[in-house]
């Protein structure tokens, strides 16, 4: 009995200061919005910064006194080093083809003869894509066999973990922003529940009545504002992407899309998470108050 008490006071409580609800949810929508769509962006961010560590390469060139089996045994430890996604060995044939093909120049036609030596391209998973961990790697390779020289792209290697940790800040930041808002803004209005029915409040704990079964009205009607802004946020992140993205944007869209398909959950989740955080912070601290009163 006392538990579909408290859901209906939930329910009723949540009807009945209508006005205050719908400021709240109101604006906690616009915030979960602005949310939603940073967060797609970013998730979208962060799969690139992935993608473009996956094409970072690492190339080793070998020593002209090396065998071909000299070789082929480097390749084969290179490629078991941790990290390393996939190690090719590059003939001086092959290089000369690759040369061809990015200058558009026959190196061995001008030449005379062939001066590109043979090299080890490697590439690594992109979680050991970093300046950090290729930095331990170089000297094991250095170390497989003398007059190796390993040479990759430090510059842009480090443009690409400078910008990563950069956008990862701005982002933290800014959902941190909006959630802390939107928890306030929750709170807010469950206070102002409970301040206009602080008289029944006073007459539950005369006869008794708990703390939790006082308060828990109060959290249902907060998760009730959180989960309908996050609701309507997800409706509108939905709008904009699959119709209006998808129609004007498509290959804006082609990008977006599979961390959109993540987010529309994770706001209905996250306005509920907000609105009971929210209005639980709220009701403790005025039922401390009020027990001291």
């Amino acid at each position: 009995m006392s538990l579909s008490f408290i859901v209906r006071e939930g329910f009723s409580g949540f009807g009945r200061a209508k006005m205050p609800a719908a400021i709240t949810v109101t604006i906690s929508f616009f915030a979960l919005v602005l949310l939603g769509l940073f967060s797609t962006v970013s998730l979208s961010f962060f799969d690139i910064i992935q993608e473009l560590r996956s094409r970072m390469e690492l190339e080793v060139f070998l020593a002209d006194s090396l065998t071909e089996a000299q070789a082929a045994g480097i390749t084969g430890k290179i490629r078991e080093l941790d990290g390393v996604r996939d190690a090719v060995y590059v003939t001086r044939e092959e290089a000369a083809s690759i040369f061809s093909r990015d200058f558009g120049e026959d190196v061995v036609r001008i030449l005379g003869s062939n001066p590109l030596p043979r090299s080890v391209r490697l590439k690594f998973q992109p979680e050991y894509a970093r300046p950090d961990s290729i930095a331990k790697v170089v000297p094991l390779i250095s170390g497989l066999a003398p007059g190796l020289e390993v040479r990759y792209n430090q510059k842009y290697l480090g443009q690409i973990e400078q910008n990563g940790k950069l956008f990862t800040l701005l982002t933290g930041g800014m959902g941190l922003l909006i959630a802390v808002a939107t928890v306030v803004l929750i709170g807010y209005t469950i206070r102002l529940a409970l301040y206009s029915r602080q008289e029944k409040i006073r007459t539950m704990r005369l006869v008794g009545a708990t703390a939790w079964f006082i308060g828990a009205p109060y959290v249902i009607e907060g998760a009730l504002q959180g989960i309908l802004s996050g609701l309507l946020a997800a409706g509108a992140v939905y709008v904009v992407f699959e119709q209006l993205l998808f129609t004007y944007e498509p290959a804006m869209y082609e990008i977006l899309h599979p961390s959109a398909l993540l987010i529309y959950p994770s706001l209905v989740l996250l306005g509920l998470a907000l609105g009971i955080f929210g209005s639980t912070l709220s009701v403790g601290k005025y039922l401390r108050a009020a027990s001291k009163r």
